[in-house]
C-alpha cells in the first residue's frame, strides 16, 4: 500500500536508537516505498536509506557532569536541527528515546506546527515526573514498548499505544552453534563468560577495568574459562588481553555463552530473551551517581528487574561495582544445574511473557503512517 511519499526528520542519538531507528525506517518503507528520510542517526539507519545530518558519534553523552561539559557542542547541535526542520518542513518528526535532547527538541519546534512522534518513550515513571506535562503538549503519538507504560502514562493523562518491545523479534544471526564456537577457536565443553562493558565510550571507560580485574579472580576459580566480549560500534576496549575474543555482534554473544557481566542498560533485557544468566553493574562519576540517586524513584537498576517488578538479577552498582563483587555473583551462575542460575531463568520466562509478540516494527510503522495521514486529512 503505498500512500504517497512522505518526508521523515528521525532523530536517534545513541546505538540502541540507530538499531531501532533503522528497522523502523524500513517497516515504513515497506509500507511507503517513496517516503524519504533525513535526520539525525547511525550507520543502520543510515544503510536503512536515511540521509545523516549527525551521527550518533557525536550525540551519545551518558551523565549529568558528561553533559554539562558538552553542553557547547549540544546547544550547537540542537540549533542546527531546528534550523533543519523548518527548512525541510517533513511530514512528521519522529523521535526515538534520547529524552534530554529530543524533548528539548519537541519544545523548540513545536510553533513550526509539525506533528511529532516519539518513539520509546522517556521513563518519566522512574524519574523527572515532570516531563510528562510536556509531553502532553508537545507530543502527537505516544509509542511504548514496555508493558507497564501505557496504563502509567495514560493514567497521567497521555495517550499511549503499547505496541510491544523490540526484543521479542527473532534475527536470524547467520551461523550455527558449532560454525560461532569455530570462528572464534571456542571449546564447546568450556564455560563462556560474556562481558558487556556498555555502547558509550565513558561508560567503558568505567566498567573495563573493573572487568578486566573480575576475569583475573574469575580464572583462579574456573581456569577452563573462555572469555567472549560484545563490543559496541565505534567504542574502544584497551587493553584486551590475548585470549579474549571479541564479538561485534552482542546478541550472538549473548546467544552462545553460558552467563554474563553486563553494564546496566537494554543489553540486561536483551540477555533475558537470549536466556542467559546475569549479573549487572554500573559506574557514574560520583557527582553524576549523587544527582541520580536524588532523582531517580525506582527500586532497580536493570529493566529485567522492572519489569518482573522482583530482584531477578543482582546489580551492583557505583561503590558496590567491585572486581570481587561481580566475580563472587557471577561465579554461581556456571554451575548449570544451580538454583541460583534455574531461579534467575525461571524469572526470565515470567518477563519474556509479558513483551508481546514479533511484529513491533511493522505495528509502529502502521500507526506513525495512519497518524500521518489523519493528521493532513
Amino acid at each position: 500500500m503505498n500512500q504517497g511519499a512522505k518526508k521523515y526528520f528521525v532523530v536517534a542519538g545513541e546505538p540502541s536508537g540507530d538499531i531501532h531507528g533503522g528497522k523502523l525506517i524500513s517497516a515504513i518503507q515497506n509500507i511507503e516505498p517513496d517516503s524519504s528520510f533525513v535526520g539525525h542517526g547511525g550507520d543502520l539507519m543510515k544503510e536503512s536509506g536515511m540521509r545523516i545530518l549527525r551521527h550518533t558519534n557525536d550525540l551519545a553523552i551518558m551523565g549529568f557532569v558528561e553533559v554539562v561539559r558538552h553542553l557547547p557542542r549540544l546547544i550547537k547541535i540542537m540549533r542546527e536541527t531546528i534550523e533543519a526542520i523548518s527548512r525541510l518542513k517533513p511530514d512528521r518528526v519522529i523521535l526515538i528515546d534520547y529524552p534530554g535532547f529530543n524533548l528539548r527538541l519537541a519544545k523548540n519546534i513545536h510553533r513550526l506546527g509539525i506533528p511529532i512522534t516519539y518513539f520509546i518513550l522517556p521513563q518519566a515513571w522512574a524519574w523527572r515526573k515532570k516531563r510528562i506535562e510536556s509531553m502532553k503538549i508537545f507530543l502527537d503519538q505516544s509509542l511504548s514498548i514496555f508493558p507497564f507504560e501505557q496504563t502509567w502514562y495514560e493514567s497521567q493523562g497521555l495517550p499511549t499505544h503499547y505496541i510491544g518491545h523490540p526484543f521479542v523479534e527473532r534475527d536470524h544471526i547467520g551461523e550455527s552453534s558449532k560454525e560461532y564456537h569455530h570462528r572464534h577457536n571456542l571449546n564447546d565443553k568450556y564455560p563462556i563468560l560474556v562481558l558487556l562493558p556498555g555502547s558509550r565510550q565513558q561508560e567503558i571507560k568505567q566498567h573495563w577495568p573493573i572487568f578486566l580485574k573480575s576475569v583475573s579472580i574469575l580464572k583462579t576459580i574456573i581456569p577452563n574459562l573462555q572469555i567472549v566480549v560484545g563490543k559496541a560500534p565505534n567504542t574502544t576496549l584497551s587493553p584486551i588481553p590475548n585470549d579474549f575474543k571479541i564479538e561485534n555482534n552482542a546478541r550472538k554473544a549473548m546467544m552462545i555463552g553460558t552467563a554474563a557481566m553486563v553494564s546496566s542498560g537494554t543489553a540486561t533485557l536483551e540477555c533475558a530473551v537470549e536466556n542467559i544468566p546475569l549479573i549487572v553493574c554500573y559506574k557514574l562519576s560520583s557527582f553524576s551517581w549523587w544527582l541520580t540517586r536524588k532523582m531517580v524513584n525506582v527500586k532497580y537498576a536493570s529493566m529485567v528487574n522492572l519489569i518482573g517488578n522482583e530482584k531477578i538479577v543482582p546489580e551492583y552498582l557505583q561503590k558496590a561495582m567491585t572486581a570481587e563483587n561481580l566475580a563472587k555473583a557471577i561465579e554461581p551462575l556456571f554451575d548449570i544445574k544451580g538454583s541460583k542460575r534455574e531461579n534467575m531463568l525461571i524469572g526470565f520466562e515470567k518477563v519474556r511473557h509479558t513483551l508481546g509478540i514479533p511484529g513491533v516494527y511493522e505495528r509502529a510503522a502502521d500507526k506513525i503512517i495512519k497518524r500521518t495521514m489523519e493528521y493532513n486529512d
